[in-house]
């Protein structure tokens, strides 16, 4: 369906390219008919920066992000006529400075943030998705005599810190749900069973407050074999009753719609039979934010927006 509900630009991100107007005129011109901007909320401490932010201050980091909401609603309201554009915002958590800082910063934009793609970049205060090598030394850092003990570990820590945001924040879209494992897509969580109770413990949780949960495309450009999450996820989501929405996760105009292919071949292959996305509401939702979830409508694989010519692997 030609919905999205996280996407980055580098004039916003450094580890992203080209300008917010460039994706939205790429979403435009790809048929999106609804897009979300959700660039990274801002760090707080000098050691939580990353490399392509080096020689940044903490105050260029939130003047940036205050002027990313800016320029999204300039950008909502030039063209309006062409597509819904959301404005957003992508959660991190990496001490419990972040979650203070993220409600002041959602109470100085009260209104004008309308939705929170929660996600989980950190174990440890290390990052987990950035590089093979950053990702072994969270994994070292995990109390346990073997490394499947350490892996059982680092796995209930990220569903652990994944659960704080949940409870705090109630995000309206759950981001990568399973980016915990970006480098072992082979590994089956169920085979870590305490790990695997926090994991369940957070699906149900977000199902009960009304979250959707992102089928992310961007697992495709790391060389998985299926979107975030993977089958064994998407299979109890669906049965618990979970509701699923689309998004692309691009880092530039390039990757606007990438792999989305691949991402309706992975879903008509599961038998996913419904997809919603977000939409403005003149009345809040349960954690008082005006947006609501909406069922797309009929039979969504055969929206004529498939019929495009969508890119494949990509980066």
């Amino acid at each position: 369906m030609p919905y999205s509900h996280h996407s980055h630009s580098g004039q916003f991100c450094r580890h992203a390219a080209g300008s917010l107007e460039d994706v939205v005129l790429e979403a435009i011109r790809s048929g999106f008919e609804v897009y979300g901007l959700t660039e990274h909320v801002p760090r707080y401490r000098i050691e939580d920066l990353y490399p392509e932010e080096a020689g940044m201050d903490l105050q260029a980091l939130h003047d940036q992000f205050d002027a990313f909401i800016y320029e999204a609603h300039r950008l909502k309201a030039r063209y309006a006529s062409q597509i819904t554009l959301l404005v957003g915002l992508e959660t991190d958590y990496i001490t419990s400075i972040d979650l203070d800082q993220l409600d002041a910063l959602l109470e100085r934009n009260r209104g004008r943030i309308e939705y929170i793609v929660g996600s989980i970049h950190h174990v440890g205060e290390i990052p987990i998705d950035f590089d093979v090598d950053t990702f072994k030394k969270s994994l070292a850092q995990q109390p346990g005599t073997s490394e499947n003990e350490r892996m059982e570990n680092f796995l209930c820590r990220y569903f652990d810190v994944q659960f704080h945001v949940l409870q705090r924040f109630h995000p309206e879209i759950i981001g990568h749900l399973d980016l915990c494992r970006l480098y072992h897509p082979e590994i089956r969580l169920s085979d870590y069973s305490r790990s695997w109770k926090r994991l369940k413990r957070n699906i149900s949780y977000a199902i009960e407050y009304g979250a959707l949960f992102e089928v992310n495309a961007a697992a495709f450009r790391k060389n998985w074999d299926t979107a975030y999450p993977a089958e064994d996820l998407l299979k109890v989501i669906l049965q618990d009753g979970g509701r699923l929405a689309l998004s692309d996760d691009s880092h530039g105009p390039h990757a606007v719609g990438l792999n989305y292919r691949r991402l309706l071949e992975y879903l008509r292959r599961e038998g996913v039979s419904e997809l919603w996305y977000l939409q403005v509401s003149e009345s809040p939702n349960k954690v008082g934010r005006n947006i609501q979830a909406v069922k797309a409508p009929g039979e969504w694989w055969n929206h004529p927006f498939w019929n495009k010519q969508w890119g494949e692997i990509g980066s």
